[in-house]
C-alpha cells in the first residue's frame, strides 16, 4: 500500500499518521503539501488532524479550498480511499465529500481523552476486519467535534449504513456521558454512500501501539491493507 498524508498549514497529526503507516505497518507513505494539484499515484489519501489555517472562519472551511482538494475530490470520485481524521473529517464535510457538519462541542470545552467507539458498519474497506458492534478504545482531541445532520437526513444515513462509528461506554452502550462533544445520536464517524470516504473525530493513528494506551486503531488500517491485498491479514468472520 502507498499512502499520501496531506499536510495543510496548521496540521499537527501528519507525523502520527506517517509513523503508523511507515513504521508500524511497514507500508509506503509520502507527505503531500496542500498546494499540490497532481499529488501522484496512491492507494489511500489521509487528511490528518490539526488546526488547518488556524481554524479561522470554521474548522476546515479554508482548507477545503486548498489546491490539493480538487485532486482529493477526483480521487474519491474514481473510487480511491480517503480517510479524514479529526480536522481531516471537518475538511471533508466542508468540501461536501461527507454528509453533515461539525460544530463547537456542546459544552464549549476542548476534549482530550480516551473514548470508546462502537463499529456500526463492518462491511467497509475501513472496517472489514472488525466485528459488528466491536468496541474500540480511541482517543479524541478536539474543540469542534459535535457532529450534526438534520433528523430526516440522519434516518437516511442510518438506513444506508453510513454511520460507521458511535461513541459508547466501555460496554458498548451509547450513553450521553460517553458522548464527548454532544454529537447527534452519538455519531463518531461517517462514510459517503459509496463507502470509500471515511471521516471520524477520534484518532486511530494515535491508537496504534500499546505504549500509547491502546492499539485498537490498527483494525482500521489493517482493514485497509486487507481490502487492498497489501498485508498478510486474515479476515474475521
Amino acid at each position: 500500500m502507498k499512502a499520501g498524508v496531506i499536510v495543510f498549514p496548521g496540521s499537527n497529526c501528519d507525523l502520527d499518521a506517517y509513523h503508523l503507516v511507515r513504521d508500524i505497518l511497514g507500508q509506503e507513505a509520502d507527505y503531500i503539501w496542500h498546494g499540490e494539484t497532481s499529488p501522484g499515484e496512491y492507494d489511500l489519501l489521509i487528511l490528518p488532524g490539526g488546526f488547518s489555517y488556524g481554524d479561522y472562519l470554521r474548522s476546515g472551511a479554508i482548507a477545503r479550498f486548498s489546491p490539493v482538494m480538487e485532486a482529493v475530490a477526483s480521487f474519491a470520485a474514481a473510487g480511491g480511499m480517503v480517510l479524514g481524521i479529526c480536522n481531516g473529517f471537518q475538511i471533508l464535510t466542508e468540501a461536501g465529500l461527507l454528509p453533515g457538519a461539525l460544530y463547537r462541542n456542546r459544552h464549549l470545552q476542548f476534549r482530550c481523552r480516551q473514548t470508546y467507539i462502537r463499529v456500526e458498519n463492518n462491511r467497509l474497506p475501513f472496517t472489514g476486519l472488525a466485528r459488528k458492534e466491536q468496541v474500540l478504545k480511541i482517543p479524541v482531541a478536539h474543540g469542534d467535534g459535535c457532529y450534526y445532520v438534520p433528523e430526516d437526513e440522519l434516518a437516511g444515513l442510518e438506513e444506508r449504513g453510513q454511520v460507521v462509528f458511535r461513541y459508547t461506554d466501555s460496554g458498548g452502550s451509547p450513553t450521553k456521558k460517553a458522548n464527548p462533544n454532544g454529537s447527534v445520536s452519538n455519531i463518531a464517524g461517517v462514510c459517503n454512500e459509496q463507502g470509500n470516504v471515511l471521516g471520524l473525530m477520534p484518532h486511530p493513528e494515535r491508537a496504534g501501539e500499546d505504549l500509547l494506551g491502546s492499539s485498537d486503531g490498527l483494525v482500521i488500517f489493517k482493514s485497509i491493507l486487507d481490502y487492498l491485498g497489501a498485508g498478510e491479514v486474515s479476515r474475521r468472520g
